[in-house]
């Protein structure tokens, strides 16, 4: 027959079971709100690349740079002469760029999508005598072609116009073929093939707009960017970071970049070089992501109902009373939706207020239910409190980032400890002890 203390042990056992089940069943709604963040987030990126194609995607500015047409003259195996007409590029002994960024933050419901307009203004000079020309070549200096590269040509605001050593010149739309960019637009230099400068100096300035990168290529053998902004939050990208400061009123920002930091030369004929793997600049970072930080907070939705649900069991045990495995559910579907009121509020309040708010409406609700379950607001108050004061960790958690791990780890070895401290005099198989056995 059993006794009265093996079946209070058996109860136990049997709701530990229980509680541990529902635990593991809590993991099926925190799915579906885990993909629902992952669902706006998604349609965030739709509605920035939309808006971000109507008025002009990220640019690179690749230039300005030199293509000149030369004429190879060989003798084939028939001992005739064959003349071959092809291209040479060139580039900026040195080049400087002074830029001035303005943000621009354009709304899509509510969405917010950061574009910018810059002005730029890119000076130097070419050396054309670094082209050493072979035995059979014949460059035709007269018909160099100044080109200037940019990614997306729609986002070119101003008639582009340059000055070469003096003498203003207009640009055409367009690229000759085989050259660093695909896009961009060019214009003829005013040159005599028999009258070749020693220095071809050039000032070029350049009003684009795009939507959240801009990058420049170091094509000068000695290549400076400088870039303001009153944005404060930039992300610099690319292969070589600058030299910056950063305010609350925006950020000033230089870069120094060498030919011997690159892999392609000065001048080529006839190779293709990946110049875009060096392309450098910054991105226009929003301050917050409220999805990233939701998402974070989503991947603790376990965390939450186990310490949650532990808490309640051990309540049970130490103070004599009997939770209904439905009322354990009740709370958990209240931890839930926590994380849907968080999602849904950060979109319109921003990441801290919306989980200030979320929080402190499932505090209320847990507090006022846990009232009706434990008799007394002294012990609703206790299970508050815990609920509380896991609200508090989790968001230290998501705020930190390298020492996320560290602080995680002893929060959690700490309420382990605290676990096994109070549940310590719990006879959990309800049975006599003898005394007599140490």
């Amino acid at each position: 027959m059993n006794s009265p203390q093996f079946s209070n042990g058996t109860r136990i056992l049997i709701k530990g079971l229980v509680t541990g089940f529902l635990i593991l069943a809590m993991i099926i709604p925190s799915v579906y709100v885990m993909n629902l963040v992952s669902e706006r987030q998604t349609y965030q990126q739709e509605v920035i690349k939309e808006v971000s194609d109507k008025w002009s995607n990220a640019q690179i500015i690749s230039g300005p740079f030199l293509v000149v047409p030369y004429t190879q003259t060989e003798i084939n195996e028939k001992k005739e002469m064959v003349s071959q007409e092809s291209t040479l590029i060139l580039l900026p002994e040195q080049l400087s760029i002074d830029g001035q960024m303005e943000p621009v933050e354009k709304r899509r419901g509510i969405y917010k999508v950061a574009l910018y307009r810059t002005e730029l203004n890119l000076h130097g000079h070419f050396v054309p005598g670094t082209v050493k020309p072979v035995a059979g070549q014949n460059i035709h200096w007269e018909r160099a072609k100044l080109c200037m590269g940019i990614t997306d040509s729609r986002g070119i605001e101003k008639q582009l116009t340059g000055t070469i050593n003096g003498e203003t010149i207009p640009f055409d739309a367009g690229l000759p073929a085989n050259t660093l960019a695909e896009k961009g637009a060019f214009a003829n230099l005013p040159m005599a093939s028999d009258n070749i400068p020693d220095t071809i100096g050039f000032q070029l300035p350049l009003y684009v707009r795009g939507s959240q990168q801009l990058q420049v290529l170091p094509l000068g053998k000695t290549t400076s960017f400088h870039l303001q902004s009153p944005w404060p939050s930039p992300s610099f990208s690319g292969k070589f970071l600058p030299d910056y400061s950063l305010s609350k009123t925006g950020f000033d920002a230089k870069w120094e970049v060498l030919h011997f930091n690159r892999d392609f030369p000065q001048v080529w004929m006839g190779t293709a070089y990946k110049a875009n793997d060096y392309a450098f600049g910054l991105s226009l970072v929003q301050p917050v992501d409220n999805y990233d930080k939701t998402l974070r907070s989503v991947k603790y939705a376990i965390l939450f109902v186990g310490l949650t649900f532990g808490f309640f069991f051990l309540f049970e045990l130490l103070m004599g009373y009997r939770v209904h495995p439905v009322q354990y559910v009740l709370v958990g579907l209240a931890l839930v939706i926590f994380f849907t009121l968080l999602l849904s509020i950060s979109e319109f309040l921003g990441f801290n207020a919306a989980y200030g708010l979320s929080a402190l409406a499932t505090l209320t609700l847990i507090t006022l239910y846990a009232k009706n379950l434990f008799a007394t607001w002294k012990h609703a108050a206790m299970a508050g409190g815990f609920v509380g004061l896991l609200y508090a960790y989790i968001f230290t958690l998501i705020q930190l980032e390298d020492t996320a791990l560290l602080a995680g780890s002893v929060g959690l070895f700490v309420l382990v400890a605290l676990a096994m401290y109070f549940s310590r005099k719990i006879n959990w198989y309800g049975q006599q002890t003898d005394s007599s056995l140490v």
